[in-house]
This record gives structure tokens, sequence and C-alpha cells, in this order.
């Protein structure tokens, strides 16, 4: 599914470089390492304000409790994503209100966000937290309508999709704040857990700043309770130094997905339409979109057949969701039965993430169609 091996080779000196001088000056939680990459990664984004954490998780928990979400609000999100979509909101305090997706992005439909907004709730709806999943922005000009009339706090999930773009506005700009992961598998990637928190908001820039570290604008003075959720100095220097190489490995991982889709059109494979029949429905652009292509998402109907193949013949591949989050076990509690989004529901059965990553090779590619062509053949 990935090799990082073929990413950490070429800047290996650089990287060592950079942590070396972590070790020689010391600074090992926040100070300068973290405070370049923020200065560095908030230029590159085009925001006023990027705020380095711990993880993508407490990324999200920080941007929710810096726009004063907590308990007595709701938060209106999608039931396919990772478990810190709605995990965060709850340990906000807040309410988590799901609405299905639309099944050609995945991401949350804004036409079923604004269904939701329409109906009677027991606690009132205070912000939109919508996924750019797999490196694909949701529609923002339709969420950021929906927050100007219900007067919402726009937050993006955007732990997929550092140099995505919706409409030519990066994500991480779009809403009111955003939520960045840098776990190991992401585009811009950190040697552990990190994360970000970016804004043009300079007063939700410094609350972020006094959440991350317990609450304290001075030194154990703390003004509410806050979290240790600070970004430590050997992440932020490995990260200013692979974000040089970010705008370049989204390209290639651009080339990659273009490269499949041929590759699965030569083949026969590709099906029109929503949803898959005999072959595979391929990850589509929209409309107005630069994907960024964090994963490469087929749907196909024999999903967990075609995996178990693809495992046999030594060729990686994920399942980016299997079990929706209203269906987990530690989320029976907001009270959704089966059946409740079914368009989410759907797609858990069906997708299926090829390898993709910005040196995989295109025989390696190749052989990964090959395969699923001799599967469904």
């Amino acid at each position: 599914m990935l090799d990082l091996s073929r990413q950490y080779t070429p800047i290996h000196d650089e990287l060592l470089a950079a942590m070396g001088h972590v070790l020689e000056t010391r600074q090992f939680i926040l100070g300068n390492p973290v405070a370049n990459f923020e200065a560095a990664a908030a230029e590159h984004l085009g925001v006023s304000h990027a705020v380095g954490c711990s993880s993508g998780t407490d990324a999200l928990w920080l941007a929710l409790a810096a726009a004063n979400i907590g308990p007595g609000t709701a938060v209106i999100t999608t039931p396919f994503s990772f478990f810190a979509s709605v995990s965060s909101i709850l340990r906000a305090g807040a309410t988590p209100l799901l609405s299905d997706i639309d099944p050609v992005s995945f991401n949350l439909d804004p036409d079923r966000a604004e269904n939701l907004l329409q109906q009677s709730q027991a606690v009132p709806v205070r912000a939109l937290l919508p996924v750019h999943l797999y490196g694909q922005c949701a529609p923002w000009s339709a969420f950021a309508a929906l927050g100007k009339t219900y007067e919402l706090a726009l937050i993006e999930d955007a732990a997929q999709a550092w140099g995505a773009r919706s409409d030519g506005e990066r994500a991480g700009a779009l809403g009111d704040l955003a939520a960045f992961s840098f776990y190991p598998t992401k585009n811009l990637s950190a040697a552990g857990d990190a994360g970000m928190v970016t804004t043009n908001n300079p007063e939700l820039a410094e609350r972020l700043k006094m959440l991350r570290q317990h609450g304290m604008r001075e030194r154990y003075h703390h003004d509410e309770v806050g979290w240790n959720a600070r970004m430590d100095g050997f992440q932020g220097a490995i990260l200013q130094v692979k974000l040089k190489y970010i705008s370049e490995w989204n390209e290639k991982r651009h080339q990659a997905a273009a490269r499949y889709h041929e590759l699965f059109a030569a083949a026969g494979l590709a099906e029109s339409g929503i949803y898959p029949k005999n072959g595979v429905i391929l990850p589509r652009e929209l409309s107005g979109s630069h994907h960024v292509w964090h994963q490469y998402v087929i749907r196909t109907p024999r999903r967990d057949e075609l995996r178990d193949f693809l495992t046999a013949q030594q060729i990686g591949s994920e399942i980016y969701y299997p079990v929706p989050l209203h269906r987990q076990k530690a989320l029976e509690s907001l009270g959704y039965a089966e059946g409740s989004f079914p368009e989410a529901e759907r797609a858990a059965k069906e997708v299926l993430a090829l390898p993709i990553f910005p040196e995989i090779r295109p025989d390696e590619q190749e052989r990964v169609v090959s395969a699923i062509a001799e599967f469904l053949s």
C-alpha cells in the first residue's frame, strides 16, 4: 500500500540534519522548530495562522473547543470517516448529528445536511464538520452557504487533504477552522503523530495556543481546562523539510491516479454510473475540485473476495472504512439503527483503496490492475 523508504531515502541527510539541530538546541517541545514550520505551513496554505499540535485527533478537538463547541451544542458530520471525526465532538462535550454521504465523492452531502438542519433538534446545531475524504474537498461553496444561512461555525476535517483545493482555494483556508493530521501515512507526514489547526481569525489562533498548553497563556496560570496537545520539536523539524516537497509529491499522486484511470479503461473494467455491477467504479475528481489522492478508492460488488485475492498476490489494499461510524459499538449511544444512512452503509461494503503513493512505479500499477482483471474474468 505504501513504501515510505522511497520517500525517506532521497531526503535522508536533510532529515537527519533537521533532527540533529533539534538535539543541539534541545527545543524538544514547541520552540523554533515548530514555530518555523507553523509559519511555513501558513504561507503554503494561504492562511493567517497555523497552530501545531500533537495529532490530527487533538487538532479536531482543539478546533471545536476554540470555537466554543461544547455541552448544549450539536455538530453535523458524516458517518463515513475515521472514528476521530465523531469522537472529537464527543470529547468536546457536544452532540454529533450524522448525515448521509454523496455516493460519488463519499463526502458529506450538503443537501442531506440541510434537510437535517431544517428539522427540529433536541440540541441546537452550532457547527458543520465536513470531512475532505480521501484527498478531495467536500463541496465547500454549498457548506459555506449553509453556514451563513444557519449561523454555524464551519470546521474542516482536512486530515487527508493537505494541498487539496475547492474552487481554487486550499483546504485549510475554507472554513473558520481546519484540522490536519500528519500521521505517517498522510500526504504530508511526520515521523510519528502530529497535527495542526489553521484559521484566519487571530482570536481563535490565540485561543488554540492557550488550549494546547493546559489552558495557559502565562506559565502556571490556567485560564481554563485545556489539554497537553503540543507538537514536539522533532516533528516540526521533519515537517518543515518535507513541506518543501509536498507539491511535487501531490503532483506525482495525481499522475498515478490518472495512470490507474487509463489502465482500468484499457482493461475494460471501468463501469459508468454510481454503483458497480460486474466491474469497478473509479473515483472521480469533481468539477471545481483539485484532488490530492491520499487514497485511490474503487467500488466493487465483491470487495472482500477481491481483497483476499489481491492479498494472495502480495498486493496491498485497505478498506476505508468497513464499519460506518453509526454502527460502531462505541457509538451505540448515538441511537442510529442499521439503515439510517444507506449510502454510507453501501459504501462500507464496496470501497477498496488500492496502492497509491508518489513513488509507485507504472509496472506496479499495471500489476494491480492485471490482478483485478484476472479476478473479474
